[in-house]
């Protein structure tokens, strides 16, 4: 009878184990995957603490990517390096680690505790390995019942971790195909697709919440003249130097775009008409002044016509904020090029 009942319970798991995969699966983004991971991790595993970190592949870092049992805000922005504490130590090795008392490991690293109040006694750590590289950890601490959680429930939580590497990886796999279709190849910064689609996500909100959106339109002013002279191979580096000094001077938040051409918007939510100005004068200054093709030894310098508007004041959808933009850019190269127009009145904007 004893036997049928552990059977029942292995078999019970097992399905659970099935219903846990499809769920991820069918997860498309990292959002949505988190969120089933969370919900029925809460069933299968008796576990009151546990936490998904994932390794950030640009900078090697963990972060809190699930957090139960401690406060989530405040471990979200806690990263650690690999090899750092006992889940940097299985993210460098590859390795589960199993720590009984965790002040007595000198692996144990303890910002954790000290940013939320939570007392780590013991850790569980297990890998989550795709194709023999570890892209995450996944930690469960303070189990009430060691011996019978790693008997019972550490095989489980191995499978689980394997299910859950296959969902991330594939999800990440997504999102840097996504991408793709957001980046221009010759500047390898923004290109239209995206620039529609974050206008159409910031105007919206803008308006709702009272708040402002700029764009600046700029135009090489000698661009033709560089292809003539030069071919259109050293024509698409320059774009790519220009694009590369540009984008040196925006903020976090601030994005740019290749319109087409040797034509580039730059987006600058949250930005007024008068922060807009005060940029495309830094990137005036900064294009005047910087060499561009000196590895082939040529120090070309270049200028632009930029136009400024802005939302709401300017246009109150994409279209006319666009078209207010690019007209003042050619009123610009109608007053000599070199200058900076501004909004629907298209004055220029006051030198300093």
């Amino acid at each position: 009878m004893v036997d049928e009942v552990q059977d029942a319970g292995q078999v019970e798991r097992l399905l659970a184990c099935i219903e846990f995969s499809k769920t991820l699966v069918s997860a498309y983004d990292m959002e949505s995957l988190l969120t089933a991971a969370l919900e029925r991790i809460k069933i299968l595993i008796p576990a009151r603490n546990w936490s998904l970190l994932l390794v950030e592949p640009q900078t090697r870092e963990l972060t809190f990517a699930v957090a139960v049992g401690v406060d989530a805000q405040a471990v979200k922005g806690i990263r650690l390096k690999v090899g750092e504490g006992i889940a940097g130590a299985v993210a460098q090795t590859g390795e589960p680690i199993f720590i009984p008392d965790a002040d007595q490991d000198p692996r144990f690293c303890s910002r954790v505790d000290d940013a939320t109040g939570f007392d780590t006694r013991s850790i569980i750590a297990l890998p989550l390995r795709v194709r023999g590289e570890v892209i995450g950890v996944f930690e469960v601490v303070n189990v009430e019942n060691e011996n019978l959680f790693r008997e019972k429930y550490l095989p489980l939580l191995n499978i689980l971790a394997d299910y859950l590497a296959i969902a991330v990886d594939n999800v990440r796999n997504l999102q840097k195909l996504e991408a793709r279709t957001y980046i221009d190849e010759v500047t390898g910064f923004y290109n239209t697709r995206y620039l529609a689609v974050e206008l159409q996500r910031l105007i919206p909100a803008a308006l709702a919440q009272g708040r402002e959106v700029s764009v600046i339109f700029f135009d090489l002013d000698q661009f033709k003249a560089v292809v003539d002279t030069h071919g259109h191979l050293l024509g698409s580096k320059v774009l790519a130097e220009v694009s590369r000094v540009m984008h040196r001077l925006l903020g976090p938040d601030d994005s740019l775009v290749r319109y087409g051409g040797d034509e580039y918007i730059i987006l600058l939510p949250d930005r007024s008409q008068t922060q807009a100005v005060e940029l495309a004068r830094r990137l005036r200054q900064a294009l005047r002044t910087t060499d561009l093709l000196t590895d082939e030894g040529l120090n070309l310098r270049l200028t632009a016509s930029f136009g400024v508007a802005t939302v709401p004041q300017d246009a109150r959808d994409m279209e006319g904020l666009l078209r207010i933009a690019d007209r003042a850019m050619f009123r610009g190269k109608d007053r000599g090029k070199d200058c900076i127009m501004v909004g629907r009145d298209l004055t220029p904007a006051p030198e300093e």
